[in-house]
């Protein structure tokens, strides 16, 4: 079975076996100590700050076309769409200068509440060293 997963490995990625970091011999386990769930909970918790201050973001002309040409779907022709949602199709697929983004409201609580969690969850675990 060791050797079906080395082949497998080997397969979907040939340098995985010849990295040092990836060999056999050593693990791929990563300790988060104390230090690291704070700071992750504070960025956290920043985020979702913002993000209940912020009603919503309007985007610059650039950025907005970025985002267009990214997410871009197909242009619904005439004979796919029934005639009563025609304009309501090719209205859709005009591009408008500036975006507006309004990111929900349980974003901002759910960011906090984590970031919460992580913060109270440093402050219980045993200190470094």
């Amino acid at each position: 079975m060791v050797d079906s997963k080395k082949r497998i490995d080997g397969l979907l990625n040939p340098y995985f076996n010849m990295h040092p970091v990836f060999s056999d011999s050593a693990e791929l386990t990563v300790e988060i100590n104390r230090n690291q769930y704070f700071m992750i909970g504070v960025v956290l918790l920043a985020l979702g700050i913002q993000f209940r201050l912020v009603d919503s973001v309007t985007l610059t002309q650039e950025a907005s076309q970025f985002l267009s040409k990214q997410f871009n779907s197909k242009k619904a022709d005439p004979s796919d769409v029934p005639t009563a949602f025609v304009a309501a199709a090719e209205d859709s697929n005009i591009v408008s200068a500036k975006k507006t983004i309004k990111p929900p409201q349980w974003l901002g609580w759910a960011l906090i509440s984590m970031g919460a969690v992580l913060v109270l969850h440093s402050l219980a675990m045993p200190k470094p060293g």
